[in-house]
C-alpha cells in the first residue's frame, strides 16, 4: 500500500517513493473521480490526479506516463507542478475541436459588450442617466443565471457524458441569440440573458475535457492555450458586434431599422451553428463511463423508454437499480413480490436500456475538499472574477456615454478598442506570459494579476478626451485619447488572461494533493 506524504511536505512524485516495491506509480489523465483513486489504491496502484471538476473516472488511453522510472525519482517539477521531461504529446484533433468550440463561444458572448448600452438606452423603460444601471442588471441576469445551473450542468455531464451536455448548451445558447436580437423592450432582454445564462455551462464543461485529455506532464501547456482562445473571441466578438450593427433599414435606406442589433446576432448564431456541426461530427467523448454507454441517439430511445416505465408501473426497474444497496432491508418480506416481478421483467428484456453510466458512489468529503487552501483560492479568484467582470461591464459604458461622464465613443469604436488589446494580449501569451510564470510559479503570476486589475481601474478616469489639446502640444486630444485607452487596455486583458491561467493551474494542484492524501 502507499504512504501517505506529510502534510508539511512539498508535494510531489518523490512523495511516494516508500509505496510497495509491486505498486507501479500510473500516470492518470488530468480530472478523475474519488472512486477510481481507491479502487486502483486497494490494488496497490496509484495514479496521480491533477484536477477534479467533477468526480469522474479519468480516460485510460491518453497520452504517455511522463516518466519511465517507477519509483518517482525524476519527479522534480518547478513550483507549478510541470514536469522537467518526458513530456506526452498533446493530443491534437482534439484540442482543435474544444478550441472551435471555446472560440465560437467566445466570439458570441464578446460581440455583445460594445452594443448594449447604446441598445439599453433605447429602451423606453430607460430614462436619461440610467443606462448603467439597466446595462449592470441585464449583465447581471445572465452571470447569476449561469451561476445558478453551472453545477447542474456539471452533475448532468457527470451522467449523461460531456459531449452530449455541450450539444444542448450550444444549441440552445443559439436559440438564445436569435431571440436577442429581437428585443425591443428591457424585459425582453433581461428575460433572454437570464435564459442564455441557465442553458450555457460549456465554459466549464470544455475545460473538464481539456483536462481530461491532458496529463500531468502536458497540462501546462494545454492549459495556456485556452487562454489564447479566449484571447481571440475577444478580437473577433467586438469587431462583429461593434463593426454590424445597422442603423438604417438595409431594405429601404429611408427608413430606420426597427432591429438595429439583429445582424450581430444573426451572425453569433451563426457560429454557434458551425460550432455546433463540428461538435456533432468531431468532438470524442473524453468521460470514461460515458464511452460504454449506446450512441446518444438511442440513448434518446432509452429516455423515452424510462418515461414509458414510469407511466406504466407501479415500481419501474430503473428506480430499482438506481435505489441499488439503499433499498429498505425492513421492507424486503413486503415487497418481495414486487421484486420478483422486477426480476422476471429484467428477464424478459422489458427493462429500459442503459441511459447513464454507473459509479460507485464513492466521493470525497466537504471538509476535505474546502479545506484552509482551497478556500482561500475561492475567495480570491471570486474577487478576481469581479473585478474582471465588473471591468468588462463598466467599460463599454464608460466609453460611450457623453462627456464628462463618458469619452463620447461609437461601438464600433469601442468593438476595435477592444480587439486591439486582445491582439496584444494573445502575443503577450503566446511569447512572453509561459516563460515569465514558469520563473515567478502560479502563485506570484496570480498575485501579479491582481495588482495589474487595481492599476487598470486607477488609470481609467484618467483618460483625456477627443477635444482635448495634446500633451506639451504633441498630438491631438482624439490620438492621446486612443494611447491610453490601448494602454489600460492591455494591462487589464494581460491581467485576465494571466491570472485565469495561473488560477486554473492553482485549483488543479491543489485538488492533486487533497486527492492523492486521502489514499
Amino acid at each position: 500500500m502507499t504512504t501517505r506524504p506529510h502534510r508539511g511536505s512539498t508535494f510531489g512524485d518523490n512523495a511516494f517513493q516508500s509505496a510497495s516495491p509491486r505498486c507501479a506509480p500510473v500516470n492518470a489523465p488530468y480530472v478523475a473521480s474519488v472512486c477510481e483513486v481507491h479502487w486502483r489504491h486497494a490494488n496497490c496502484v496509484y495514479r496521480h490526479v491533477d484536477y477534479t471538476t467533477f468526480p469522474t473516472i479519468p480516460p485510460k488511453s491518453r497520452g504517455r506516463p511522463p516518466s519511465d522510472s517507477p519509483s518517482g525519482q525524476d519527479g522534480n517539477r518547478s513550483e507549478d507542478g510541470s514536469h522537467n521531461h518526458h513530456e506526452s504529446p498533446l493530443p491534437t484533433k482534439q484540442l482543435i475541436v474544444l478550441a472551435v468550440i471555446a472560440l465560437a463561444e467566445q466570439t458570441a458572448l464578446n460581440s455583445i459588450s460594445p452594443y448594449l448600452p447604446e441598445m439599453t438606452k433605447s429602451f423606453p423603460e430607460v430614462k436619461d442617466g440610467q443606462t448603467g444601471l439597466y446595462v449592470g442588471l441585464i449583465a447581471s441576469s445572465f452571470a447569476l443565471a449561469q451561476f445558478t445551473t453551472n453545477f447542474f450542468w456539471g452533475w448532468l455531464s457527470d451522467k449523461i457524458g460531456r459531449k452530449p451536455v455541450i450539444i444542448m448548451g450550444t444549441f440552445l445558447t443559439m436559440c438564445c441569440f436569435l431571440a436577442f436580437g429581437f428585443c425591443r423592450e428591457l424585459w425582453q432582454a433581461i428575460l433572454v440573458q437570464a435564459l442564455m445564462g441557465f442553458v450555457n455551462g460549456n465554459n466549464g464543461v470544455v475545460s473538464t475535457c481539456l483536462g481530461e485529455i491532458t496529463d500531468r506532464s502536458n497540462q501546462s501547456r494545454a492549459f495556456t492555450y485556452l487562454p489564447v482562445i479566449y484571447g481571440i473571441g475577444g478580437i473577433t466578438g467586438p469587431i462583429v458586434g461593434g463593426l454590424l450593427v445597422l442603423y438604417q433599414n438595409p431594405f429601404n435606406k429611408s427608413q430606420s431599422n426597427p432591429y438595429p442589433y439583429l445582424l450581430p446576432n444573426l451572425f453569433s448564431a451563426l457560429v454557434l451553428a458551425i460550432d455546433l456541426v463540428v461538435c456533432m461530427l468531431f468532438l470524442e467523448e473524453s468521460l470514461e463511463e460515458a464511452k460504454n454507454l449506446p450512441p446518444l441517439g438511442k440513448r434518446l430511445g432509452n429516455l423515452f423508454s424510462w418515461m414509458w416505465q414510469f407511466t406504466s408501473s407501479t415500481r419501474p426497474t430503473y428506480v430499482r437499480r438506481l435505489l441499488g444497496n439503499h433499498k429498505n432491508h425492513n421492507s424486503q418480506d413486503d415487497t418481495q413480490d414486487d421484486v420478483d416481478e422486477d426480476d422476471a421483467s429484467d428477464a424478459s428484456g422489458e427493462s429500459a436500456p442503459t441511459l447513464f453510466p454507473h459509479s460507485s458512489g464513492d466521493e470525497l468529503t466537504r471538509k476535505e475538499i474546502l479545506n484552509r487552501d482551497t478556500v482561500l483560492l475561492l475567495i480570491t479568484y471570486f474577487i478576481f472574477q469581479l473585478a474582471n467582470i465588473s471591468y468588462n461591464s463598466l467599460y463599454p459604458i464608460f466609453a460611450e456615454e457623453q462627456p464628462p461622464t463618458g469619452r463620447g465613443l461609437k461601438p464600433e469604436a469601442v468593438g476595435l478598442s477592444l480587439s486591439f488589446a486582445g491582439a496584444i494580449t494573445i502575443l503577450f501569451q503566446i511569447g512572453v506570459f509561459g516563460r515569465l510564470r514558469g520563473k515567478l510559479g502560479n502563485k506570484m503570476a496570480y498575485r501579479i494579476s491582481l495588482g495589474l486589475f487595481i492599476a487598470a481601474f486607477g488609470l481609467m478616469p484618467w483618460v483625456g478626451y477627443k477635444e482635448s489639446k495634446g500633451y506639451k502640444g504633441i498630438g491631438s486630444g482624439a490620438g492621446w485619447l486612443w494611447f491610453e485607452l490601448g494602454v489600460v487596455l492591455v494591462i487589464k486583458t494581460i491581467a485576465g488572461v494571466g491570472g485565469l491561467t495561473a488560477a486554473l493551474l492553482m485549483v488543479g494542484y491543489r485538488v492533486d494533493y487533497v486527492v492523492t492524501y486521502r489514499c
